[in-house]
């Protein structure tokens, strides 16, 4: 009865949750510069017209939204998966090397190979976040024991701070590059087109399967690795399979938009107080609240400095920042 009572509630704060995005989504496309009435959004969603306010809509700020939708989700749930995984609360997608990796790929792009388009860099980021994870996964997995928390967190600043360094010397004689990384660095919506949004869906939604079939194993992980193995899980396997799941997630949004900072952490940390433990009902309400919090970061971004803009990812920085500090704060007080 009680388990009943509390799968109705997730499922009521849930739809509530759908609800608040569904909103936010029609703001994300009603406000900016030029605000258009949101009766009026819906009327150019269903029956566009080639006015000023339906190529607005259509060509501008629906593929934002849709793009913040997506990667906000794809980043909160990464963030869940390697909290999950490290079962470090303070985890986010950058530990496993993955905003480093597409740092070297952007910057190796624009610097070397002289390519400055969205649709040529993006793929060379994910190809270098696909890399630096697996690096830092090789890493990690050497020695006894194999992959361990520690030595995956371990191995992910170490591989980080090398991949960092090769970004700064490059810059430093590169002027071209270090405008277009600079751009990217900031984390931004911004520039995005439908194009790059169907070339992509593919790896976010093979990511999301996976990270939907890591949630039992990470609930037996929670419980200790000798716990695991005698449920009868291969932790190994459960490892690999987030791992898989995080680089495609968290790897494609940073090629597209850039690191946005603290967002994978800040949402499953939210989440958590929400659902409990259970990593089912994590991945699915992060899925959720992350593109939430995206889109009210960009809509007030938008509307702070109208009619210029800041970034989102200044936007979820300034909101994420001072969680991360009273997270970290709280947590020793519990050790003390």
């Amino acid at each position: 009865m009680a388990t009943e009572s509390r799968t109705r509630v997730h499922f009521l704060v849930l739809t509530a949750s759908l609800f608040t995005l569904v909103l936010l989504c029609l703001l994300s496309i009603a406000l900016g510069t030029k605000s258009i009435a949101p009766d009026r959004v819906i009327a150019l969603l269903m029956s566009p017209d080639g006015s000023e306010a339906s190529g607005i809509v259509h060509e501008m700020r629906l593929p934002r939204t849709l793009f913040g939708v997506l990667v906000g989700s794809a980043v909160a749930v990464a963030g869940a998966l390697l909290q999950g995984l490290t079962r470090n609360p303070l985890a986010d997608p950058g530990i496993l090397g993955i905003s480093a990796g597409a740092s070297v790929g952007i910057v190796f792009t624009t610097g070397v190979l002289g390519i400055t388009s969205l649709h040529g860099y993006v793929w060379f980021g994910f190809a270098g976040a696909l890399l630096a994870t697996a690096l830092v996964y090789a890493i990690g997995s050497l020695g006894r024991g194999g992959s361990t928390p520690a030595k995956l967190a371990l191995a992910g600043a170490a591989v980080s701070a090398l991949l960092q360094s090769l970004v700064n010397a490059t810059l430093l004689f590169d002027a071209a590059a270090l405008g277009d990384y600079r751009f990217w660095a900031v984390g931004s919506l911004t520039g995005q087109s439908t194009d790059i949004l169907v070339r992509v869906l593919p790896f976010l939604l093979a990511g999301g399967v996976l990270a939907a079939l890591s949630a039992p194993g990470l609930n037996s992980l929670a419980l200790g690795e000798n716990m695991a193995r005698s449920l009868g899980r291969r932790v190994g396997l459960i490892r690999l399979r987030g791992a898989a799941a995080v680089t495609l997630l968290a790897g494609t949004s940073v090629a597209m938009c850039g690191p946005i900072a603290f967002l994978g952490l800040v949402v499953p940390q939210l989440v958590r107080h929400l659902t409990g433990p259970d990593h089912r009902w994590i991945l699915a309400h992060s899925a959720v609240l992350g593109p939430c919090l995206l889109l009210l970061a960009d809509i007030t971004g938008r509307l702070i400095a109208r009619p210029d803009e800041l970034h989102v990812g200044i936007v979820v920085t300034v909101i994420g920042a001072p969680f991360f500090i009273a997270l970290v704060r709280r947590r020793k007080l519990r050790e003390l």
